[in-house]
């Protein structure tokens, strides 16, 4: 059983939605829920059983009113669980607050989580362990985490028991001294963050929520005392930076009894972990910044620890707190300390590459005392990160790619703003340098990630530096020499032009390249061309082909002589990718704004590509091309093609082919919507049934009954066994009248699943529907994987007499349970004797065995008539027993694929009694609400 849990377990985690297209999250979730009550299992298992509450309780808990009956079972379990239990107690504690808090039900103050609540703060109270083994303190740890992770999503919730984790805080002796640490700040800060809300607050507020005297800090209570979704935003951060505000508390000058508590966490934050003490400093930095009556000053005495920290969590905190209170707390000696401090972990040799790119973007954010500018996030340099300071920084071909460019993006900055003479000057020539040396590396063949990085590298250089000509000019012809000896770097150049051009929308230097590329695929002798250099001098020439501001002669020129047989050989195979990239460019022509100028060259290479060109697919396609020139007008001619271009830059690609047909075609093409449906489903009167098995044969002996269990049984292994469903439905319009739909015809319905209960249906064809005529059967055949009530989606496709195409939704079709029943698929000739053997072997093994086979008693009151008359309704076809044996019914239903449920119906002195047996525990829900439903209808009939 353990090994099955443990399989369904990992099933549900790998794909959850999946698992649950099998069952049910309802039925699924009264397993676990059982299995957790059962003592017989082995609290390994229970612990299994908690993770997907723990990982995804919503998916389980779909309702706030299920997630709080899941929390009372769970508690309920927790109460019976022994002390002893740790482990699995932590486990519970962990699940219940993950369903308290995903259902929604802390927020509502709900039962179940204020009785939870009083349980965490009694287990984070019952400090006896200290005194013994300590095996209670991980439950304890535990309790915290749990009342942390509560308080951080329903901030204020524990605001009123502020004095009690004070106490607790203070009086800790073991590790769990950082629990409650953590839990008491986050619950102070919380606090205070409320007092800032409330009209009025002020120093006696913060005396009496510090004191315990709650009832004086707050006049409302509790319920609207919590912060709202919006507060709890806002108190994710509240550091905003010395130009940002924080919702302040006016206490005036008195407030020792916060500065005491404050003086107190600080003193003991030395003895918690580093990420702990971040944390703590953290929320203490907002505290202080929302109480101004608390100086900055109280963190002072712990500035020398912070600044010598080689913790990157401790150092992250220094910098908030300088964020915060800039020259309040940090002098100017302080703040150049910091940054020659960041500058040297920037380079340091024992730090990892993340840490060292994380103290870089620390300089380039750092938070100065008197900033010069109040950007909004974009990158800027401090005032006293000078050249020389910054020197130590310089990138180098040693450095790893993510380094290099952090160190070259950050040195560019500063010879920026240092301009062009002096330090700066050769700053930018040492950057210049370095960028050719990457471009040397590159030219003699690298591996990929150093051209990604040498062209990320260029484009740094340009966005900074693009207007410097001397430099941007010789990169541009560096970058050619480059391409003519690495063509295959092609979507590296097209990438960079594109880039720049984007971003430096001012410059021309992305067109400069383009128009110099061209030239050098123009000049380049063909001989040497190969057919690869060939496709990646096409995929160039169609990026430049976009530029308008480049003349296009030389572009065809080079068109006409690679395709002229006499001149080169390089498209003679007639290559159909190459022939695509020729007409790719040719297009780009066809919408250049100095079309009027390219007409006749461009005339020439196509009616070349019409004449020469081996594939008949591009023939055509230059054939529509040179139809479109010299029918067209220019204007008409950019419609077609490109639908408008950008002014002088690159061309809109979208392809408008489409606008050459006619609205009335379009029309006859599409498959148009109804406004609403048409025609439905409804389910066709019932048939008589085949098989009734109510014949008046004479009951066989035990061995012949024997034999025919045995029968019934080899052939319920056959995997050809009964495991259809068909049901009839009657296809009729609905009622409005709309006399364009009265004649219907090639009709194709489409079914799809609300669930994986059922195999995946195929498409029905009705060949026509006319309202004056009766309507058309259909049958629907579904194949269960599990039998249980289902709906399905349903749509069609017809044609209406006008010609034109439709498409329809209909109502949905429900599957009820009961239209799942089957008779015991046996041969007619079995007679009544041996299908009532099959029914008392099938009961005797549901009796005598467990595993997915169960046993239940539905009651309902009926007389004696009322009783005959449902039998003889609803379960005729199904009747194994002898009608005229009024005394008890032996019904049996079977449930394709491989279910049956079995009912023996008595009546007896206080209620009929329907006796269930089914070896499908999971469908006693469902026949429960059958039964329920049939008995009510055939009371409600006889009253």
């Amino acid at each position: 059983m353990a090994a099955n849990w443990a399989e369904r377990i990992s099933a549900f985690s790998r794909r959850p939605s999946g698992f649950l297209s099998g069952t049910t999250a309802e039925a699924f979730l009264a397993e676990l829920l059982r299995e957790l009550r059962d003592d017989r299992a082995t609290y390994s298992v229970k612990i299994l059983l908690l993770s997907p509450l723990c990982e995804h309780p919503t998916l389980l808990c779909c309702s706030d009113s299920v997630g709080e009956e899941t929390a009372l079972e769970l508690m309920s379990v927790f109460a019976q669980c022994p002390p002893k239990s740790v482990q699995f107690r932590c486990h519970l504690l962990l699940a219940l607050t993950s369903v308290l808090i995903c259902t929604s039900c802390v927020k509502s103050h709900s039962r179940a989580s204020l009785d939870f609540l009083d349980v965490l703060l009694q287990i984070a109270q019952d400090t006896s362990d200290i005194h013994t083994d300590g095996s209670q303190r991980p439950l304890r740890a535990i309790a915290c985490e749990c009342l942390r992770e509560l308080e951080a999503c329903c901030p204020g919730l524990l605001s009123q028991r502020l004095e009690l984790l004070g106490g607790l805080w203070q009086q800790e002796t073991s590790r769990l001294h950082q629990a409650y640490a953590e839990l008491y700040t986050l619950v102070l800060r919380n606090a205070i963050y409320q007092l800032t809300q409330e009209t009025g607050a002020g120093a006696e507020h913060l005396k009496a929520l510090l004191g315990g005297n709650t009832s004086a800090a707050w006049e409302a209570d509790q319920e609207s005392g919590l912060a709202s979704s919006k507060d709890s935003a806002i108190l994710s951060s509240l550091i905003l930076g010395p130009m940002g505000t924080v919702p302040t508390l006016h206490t005036g000058p008195d407030c020792k009894e916060l500065r005491s508590v404050l003086s107190t966490l600080l003193d003991e934050s030395y003895l918690l972990t580093p990420l702990c003490q971040a944390t703590l400093l953290r929320r203490l930095t907002e505290v202080v910044a929302m109480v101004p009556g608390v100086p900055p000053a109280i963190f002072r005495t712990h500035l020398l620890r912070l600044l010598g920290t080689s913790e990157v969590s401790l150092l992250h905190a220094t910098l908030l707190l300088k964020c915060a209170f800039t020259d309040s707390l940090f002098s100017s000696e302080d703040e150049a300390f910091i940054l020659k401090r960041l500058v040297v972990l920037s380079q340091h040799l024992l730090l990892s590459t993340p840490e060292k790119l994380f103290y870089m973007d620390c300089i380039l954010h750092f938070p100065e005392n008197r900033p010069i500018s109040c950007g909004d996030g974009d990158e800027t340099l401090p005032v006293l990160l000078t050249p020389q300071l910054a020197s130590a920084l310089v990138p180098t071909v040693f450095n790893d790619s993510a380094t290099l460019l952090a160190r070259f993006n950050m040195l560019s900055l500063v010879y920026l703003e240092e301009g062009e003479e002096g330090q700066g000057g050769q700053g930018l020539a040492y950057l210049y340098e370095h960028l050719s040396s990457l471009l040397s590396m590159v030219e003699n063949g690298c591996g990929r990630e150093l051209v990604v990085t040498f062209f990320r590298a260029a484009f740094l250089f340009l966005y900074y530096f693009c207007h410097v000509e001397r430099y941007s000019n010789d990169l541009t012809k560096q970058l050619c020499q480059l391409y003519l000896n690495h063509t295959k770097l092609a979507p590296h150049f097209i990438n960079l032009a594109d880039q720049t051009q984007d971003r430096l929308s001012e410059s021309s230097w992305s067109v400069g390249l383009l128009k110099a590329l061209q030239r050098v695929i123009t000049e380049a002798p063909l001989t040497q061309l190969t057919s690869h250099d060939l496709s990646r001098h096409l995929k160039m020439l169609a990026r430049v082909a976009e530029e308008g501001e480049i003349i296009q002669q030389s572009t065809l020129t080079f068109l006409s002589s690679i395709i002229t047989p006499s001149s080169s050989s390089l498209c003679t195979g007639g290559d159909w990718r190459l022939g695509n990239e020729i007409l790719r460019v040719c297009r780009h022509l066809l919408v250049h704004p100095s079309l009027d100028s390219l007409l006749t060259p461009l005339a020439d290479v196509l009616q070349l590509l019409v004449c020469h060109y081996a594939d008949m697919e591009i023939q055509d396609h230059a054939r529509l091309y040179y139809t479109l020139l010299t029918t067209l007008s220019r204007e008409k001619l950019a419609g077609v093609l490109a639908q408008g271009m950008e002014e002088g830059g690159r061309q809109d690609k979208k392809q408008s082919l489409s606008c050459l047909i006619g609205e009335g075609l379009t029309s006859t093409l599409t498959i148009q919507q109804t406004e609403r449906a048409v025609f439905r489903l409804i389910e066709a009167p019932p048939e008589p049934r085949a098989g009734d098995i109510n014949s008046n044969e004479v009951q066989k002996g035990p061995e012949e009954a024997s034999a025919s269990m045995e029968a019934y049984r080899d052939q319920f292994s056959d995997s050809s066994f009964a495991s259809e469903i068909t049901l009839q439905y009657q296809l009729v319009h609905i009622n409005s009248h709309d006399s364009h739909f009265d004649q219907l015809f090639s009709i194709r319905l489409h079914f799809s699943l609300t669930d994986h209960h059922y195999e995946e249906l195929g498409d029905i064809s009705v060949p026509c529907l006319l309202r004056e005529r009766p309507s058309a059967i259909v049958q629907l055949t579904l194949k269960p994987r599990k039998p249980y009530p289902t709906s399905l989606h349903a749509s069609a496709i017809f044609t209406s007499p006008d010609g034109h195409t439709w498409h329809t939704t209909l109502p949905d079709i429900h599957v009820a349970f009961q239209q799942t029943f089957l008779p015991l698929p046996v041969p007619s000739n079995w007679g009544r004797g041996g299908t009532l053997s099959v029914f008392e072997g099938l009961w005797d093994e549901i009796c005598s065995e467990s595993g997915d086979s169960a046993m239940s008693l539905f009651c309902c009151q009926l007389k004696e008539a009322a009783l005959n008359t449902l039998v003889e309704k609803h379960f005729l076809p199904f009747l194994i027993s002898d009608a005229s044996h009024k005394e008890e019914f032996k019904v049996l239903f079977f449930l394709p694929p491989r279910s049956h449920i079995l009912l023996k119906v008595s009546s007896e002195e206080d209620a009929v009694h329907f006796n269930i047996a089914t070896d499908n525990w999971e469908l006693l829900s469902h026949i429960n609400s059958y039964l329920l439903k049939i008995t009510s209808l055939q009371e409600d009939t006889l009253s």
